[in-house]
Formats: structure tokens, sequence, C-alpha cells
């Protein structure tokens, strides 16, 4: 579905991504997992068309979207949920929801859609008329998976889903996404709670400072002494 080929990516002179290369096959969930400042949240800019790579090739169920403005990403079918949610704090609940469906014009679907958002975090619907910005931490990131959901995507970007929440509210967003999953929507996810990652995905990318060092199956990784000591803790 999405394949990262040989991707490079510069601030200025910082040369943040080095020839990245991954993929993550329909319906699949793959993670990239690495510590702060590795390049992992520019990856899922790259993708959604808000860094302009520097040279390689990001495609899209076959078709090259690098070089296309974030709306036309969204239209061809991802949406990503930033790092923070990032929603719209003086609006309501129900108006975030409706962001995210902006660009669509099938009313009738839209509404099916907001249904099973609501269906997925019954939370919503009962605040469906509070500002954004008075939600809990928990509640903000439901709402922002949620407007990222309002768009239709086939695949759906995460960056660090599970940032300062507390396990109990870390175990529902996760259940949550494992429902999207079961809908058959692909899911590129960034999380530096390893923990969580390796029981959750189906394929593992490790990156260090803008290079994938390492990938492979969850029990793999798992197995792997460098993984185990930097990022388990163990």
């Amino acid at each position: 579905m999405l394949e990262l080929e040989d991707v490079h990516f510069y601030y200025g002179r910082i040369h943040a991504l080095q020839g990245v290369s991954l993929k993550v096959p329909a319906g699949r969930v793959v993670c990239l997992i690495g510590s702060n400042g590795a390049g992992k949240s520019t990856t899922l800019m790259a993708v959604s068309g808000v860094h302009a790579i520097a040279r390689g090739a990001v495609r899209f169920e076959g078709r090259p979207i690098h070089g296309l403005p974030p709306d036309q990403i969204v239209r061809l079918g991802i949406s990503q949920v930033p790092e923070g949610r990032r929603i719209f704090p003086l609006l309501t609940v129900l108006e975030n929801l409706e962001m995210g469906a902006y660009l669509r014009r099938d009313a009738g679907e839209v509404e099916r859609d907001l249904d099973q958002v609501y269906s997925l975090f019954p939370v919503l619907h009962e605040r469906r008329r509070q500002r954004g910005g008075t939600l809990s931490g928990g509640e903000q990131q439901m709402l922002a998976i949620g407007r990222a959901l309002m768009a239709r995507p086939r695949l759906l970007l995460l960056d660090e889903p599970s940032l300062g929440l507390a396990p109990m509210l870390v175990e529902a967003i996760f259940g949550a996404l494992g429902r999207i999953r079961e809908q058959g929507t692909g899911i590129f996810l960034v999380e530096q709670n390893a923990h969580v990652a390796l029981g959750f995905a189906d394929w593992v990318y490790v990156m260090e400072t803008g290079r994938i060092v390492m990938d492979g199956p969850p029990e793999e990784l798992r197995r792997s002494p460098a993984v185990r000591e930097a990022y388990l803790g163990e």
C-alpha cells in the first residue's frame, strides 16, 4: 500500500532522513520505533506531504505521491493523527470531527462515518457539544483519531498516540485501533513505547539518526539484545 524508497530530507544542513526505505502492506499495522530525534515524525510528515523530500520516492498504491500537496494526499486516502493531537480547542467535538470530512461531498456517508466514530469512542458522542480544549488528554487523542477517520482513509498515520497517557487510556486507544485494523484500514504507527508497539504491530522498523537500522516481525525483534537494551529497558 505504502512504499518509501531511498527517501532523503534535510532541515537546512541537517540530513534528517538518510535513505529511508520501508513498506506498509495493505490492511496491516507497521510500526516505526526509535529514540527522540531519530526522524520518526519527519518520516510521517514526508508521507503526508508536509515535508517535501530532497530525493527518493514515496508511493501509495503504486502511485508516486511525493511532491503532491497534503490535501491531495488526503483525497487519495491517507490521513494523519499528529503528535500532540492538535485538535481545534475552540471548536466543539462535533465541529472538530466535521473538519476531518472537510474535503468530502458525500453528506449521507459522512453522517454514517460520524456514527461509526461515536461507536468507536462513545465519550465523543457524550461530549459532542463540548469544546475540544476542555477534554482530557485521552479524550483529545480519541478526537484526533476520530477526526482523521472522518476523511475515510485507507491508510492511517499515527504519531505517538500513547504519549502522555495513563496505561488504562493507552489500552483503550489501542483497543480502538485494533477495531480500525479489523475494518481493513492500514496503519503506519510511530511509537516511542516499544512495549506497546511490539504488542500491536505486524512488522516493526527501528530508526536511528535518520536511518532504518533493523526491521522484522515483533517476536523477532523482542529477541534482539540491542532492541531489548535500547527500547525495552532489559
